[in-house]
């Protein structure tokens, strides 16, 4: 009895005592490569020190038995049944802090690249589960489970969980044709057909996140935006086209109207954020004949979508101001109306 006690506590004991050293000494590396990380300028140091930090555990765990299954002199089943599971550890952990590190790693460099790829979760999701996978299948293959079997179980059995599972799989193959297609792209300005807009946040593998002006979140299945009319503001590119109307009294001469617009949205471009001057702003008589005014509207170029706002009401002001000095009558809408007397024919 006080053997075999012996034979597994000493082991344990070893093994332990290795583990937590080797935690204490990862403790000490993370805080110093922390630190070195902090006063570089790239961000691969840190993402490598992150992605590393939690598979660091599992490989001091696996060092720990290895040295306690080494001094030991356990029967050969259970050393081979140790060995098995360090193995599992080890592999497993490097799976984990692969994909964490080629997905983040992914991210940044087409962040910082500017790739035409979309970096959203979906994508990083798809390059994660990958190799997750990836890494299954060479546990199961080290624990010696046969993979063709699970294969063509999974085949037969994949019928029933796509019937099952119809709606989330027409959310992920609508993500992932979005994400091809790129009619929609994370930062995007987009305008759903019910009326919601705002920018793209991301597209997950179930749904895509826009983030509206008042900085709320819309959340719409990937398979209802794909079959959905979407206006996307930044494409073919952000430059967009601004409209303003404007009228004036039947007495203001239409020339001289159009010199005002011009001149005034001449000189805000520069001082509006966001207004463009190339192409040069135009004015046109349209809509032309109002019912109380002479309807002209200005057609002028802003950066993107949301700078519309604020060069519509600096415009508007400049020109009011500009009118009155120039003495030219905004009217307000009226109708002349004609009273018919009836006559009395009983006189």
């Amino acid at each position: 009895m006080d053997i075999n006690l012996e034979r597994i506590f000493i082991p344990a004991a070893t093994a332990l005592i290795v583990a937590s050293l080797l935690i204490i000494v990862r403790g000490i590396a993370l805080r110093f490569f922390y630190k070195w990380a902090e006063k570089r300028d790239t961000k691969v140091d840190d993402i490598i020190i992150k992605s590393l930090r939690i598979p660091s555990i599992y490989w001091c765990i696996a060092i720990g038995l290895y040295i306690g299954i080494t001094v030991s002199d356990l029967p050969d089943k259970y050393v081979f049944y140790f060995s098995k599971a360090i193995h599992v550890i080890v592999i497993f952990s490097i799976t984990i802090a692969t994909a964490n590190l080629s997905g983040k790693i992914f991210t940044n460099y087409i962040q910082k690249t500017e790739l035409p790829i979309p970096t959203t979760g979906l994508a990083y999701g798809i390059l994660k589960g990958t190799i997750i996978v990836i890494g299954i299948l060479i546990v199961l293959t080290v624990l010696g489970i046969s993979i063709t079997p699970l294969l063509t179980a999974l085949g037969v059995g994949g019928l029933a969980v796509a019937l099952a599972l119809q709606d989330t799989l027409a959310n992920l193959f609508a993500g992932i044709h979005i994400l091809v297609e790129k009619s929609l792209r994370v930062g995007d300005f987009i305008k759903l057909e019910t009326g919601q807009e705002g920018y793209v946040d991301d597209i997950t593998w179930r749904t895509t996140r826009i983030r509206m002006l008042p900085n709320n979140m819309v959340v719409i299945p990937n398979s209802r935006l794909a079959q959905s009319i979407v206006t996307n503001y930044y494409l073919p590119e952000k430059r967009m086209s601004l409209l303003i109307s404007i009228g004036v009294s039947y007495s203001s001469d239409p020339e001289k109207v159009e010199k005002i617009l011009v001149e005034e949205a001449k000189k805000a471009v520069g001082e509006i954020p966001g207004l463009l001057g190339e192409p040069e702003p135009f004015v046109r008589f349209i809509p032309g004949f109002g019912e109380s005014s002479l309807d002209f509207t200005l057609i002028c170029q802003v950066k993107e979508f949301v700078d519309q706002y604020l060069a519509q009401h600096e415009l508007r002001k400049r020109i009011f101001k500009r009118f009155r000095d120039e003495g030219i009558e905004i009217p307000f809408p009226h109708r002349t109306v004609y009273l018919r007397e009836e006559k009395d024919w009983n006189k």
